[in-house]
């Protein structure tokens, strides 16, 4: 049963109330369509809702965002107070990702679908460790097998990469060409 909304304000708001516990309360990123599922109204209605509060969000300066990736929601912490948020949960600089797995990441993220291998061949040395590591973090996922002998595995990047960098989709990623100024610098 789905109500346009339209002129019932009452209505509006409890809706966005309702999608604002739902976003709160699941820490993984929500479907539009289960969203829509458990409210009860059409997914072109939720959508609707959802570009209304992530401009509302935005327009009140709120330190929390709504982020959009594939049709999934997730509150996020404002880019402007992630300093403040680091501090508060300490994070060690053991648990960010090593130049290298930096280095595998941005590999994946530009030629995926892309084969352990070919990694290696792009980096000239073993990639096992950083690729481990990025699948641990879920930056990265096996995406399946390519169709020629041994099927080796292909690796690509998840919605949690998106997410992490601030990305809506692959589409939002520099151009190559951006980086033709920067200096080649290996630290591992």
């Amino acid at each position: 049963m789905d109500k346009l909304l339209v002129g019932d304000d009452h209505e509006h708001l409890k809706y966005q109330s309702i999608i604002e516990s739902l976003l709160f309360a699941w820490a993984e990123p929500l479907s539009l369509y289960k969203i829509a599922k458990i409210i009860d109204l059409k997914p072109q209605t939720v959508e609707k809702i959802m570009n209304e509060m992530i401009l509302i969000y935005k327009q009140e300066q709120r330190g929390i965002q709504i982020i959009e990736t594939n049709k999934h929601y997730q509150y996020c912490t404002l880019k402007d107070n992630y300093t403040y948020v680091e501090q508060l949960c300490a994070t060690s600089k053991s648990k960010g990702l090593s130049n290298s797995a930096l280095e595998v990441l941005a590999i994946i993220a530009y030629k995926q679908p892309i084969t352990k291998l070919d990694i290696e061949q792009i980096r000239g040395v073993n990639s096992e460790g950083p690729l481990q590591s990025l699948i641990e973090r879920e930056l990265v996922e096996i995406k399946g097998k390519l169709e020629k002998i041994g099927r080796p595995q292909i690796y690509g990047t998840t919605d949690v990469f998106l997410k992490s960098f601030g990305f809506k989709s692959l589409g939002d990623l520099p151009e190559v060409e951006a980086f033709n100024g920067f200096k080649e610098v290996s630290n591992d």
